[in-house]
């Protein structure tokens, strides 16, 4: 499993989807991971600091968890099948670790509330992880060649992790 933290959420151009990019703790590779734009809200909310008169549904999940003694210990974005992201949240309560399967959208919307550390399977990283190179890379460059990545990948090249050619306008992978 590869370390990763929340770089930012984006649309992509084509579709005007949201994507959550994650970033290498250690390094230059992003996974982007298209989302619903209800957890688009819910991670941007929690990334601003923004408050809401009542608990959204992540908050009422976490305080959930907290309510009834667990722990969320990690997520993970555990595989990527037809276009699509699979993602697991461990929870600990007793000592005892539960495996829940999740969205990762969800589930990094829950990380997020709980400072829960986010992991990504290598064999994710190896299909769909894009690299910027460079040892010095500055945030202003890698947003530039994400962007322009976003411009001219399509959803098949993107669930192949093929180079992107011209841009079409089918859906992209939804977590």
């Amino acid at each position: 499993m590869v370390r990763m933290e929340i770089y930012g959420v984006s649309f992509d151009l084509v579709g005007k989807m949201p994507i959550v990019l994650l970033k290498m703790v250690d390094g230059n590779k992003f996974l982007p991971i298209w989302i619903g734009h209800p957890e688009a809200a819910a991670i941007l909310m929690k990334m601003q600091d923004a408050s809401v008169p009542r608990p959204m549904t992540h908050d009422l999940v976490a305080d959930i968890v907290q309510q009834l003694g667990g722990e969320v210990v990690s997520i993970a974005v555990t595989d990527l099948k037809d276009s699509t992201f699979y993602a697991s949240i461990t929870v600990r309560q007793n000592g005892d670790e539960i495996e829940i399967d999740s969205r990762p959208s969800d589930a990094i919307a829950i990380a997020i509330r709980l400072d829960a550390p986010i992991f990504v399977a290598e064999e994710v990283m190896e299909e769909s992880a894009v690299e910027f190179e460079g040892e010095e890379v500055s945030e202003e460059e890698m947003v530039s060649q994400f962007k322009q990545f976003l411009e001219t990948v399509t959803p098949e090249e993107f669930a192949l992790g093929e180079e992107p050619e011209e841009g079409g306008e089918d859906e992209p992978p939804l977590s």
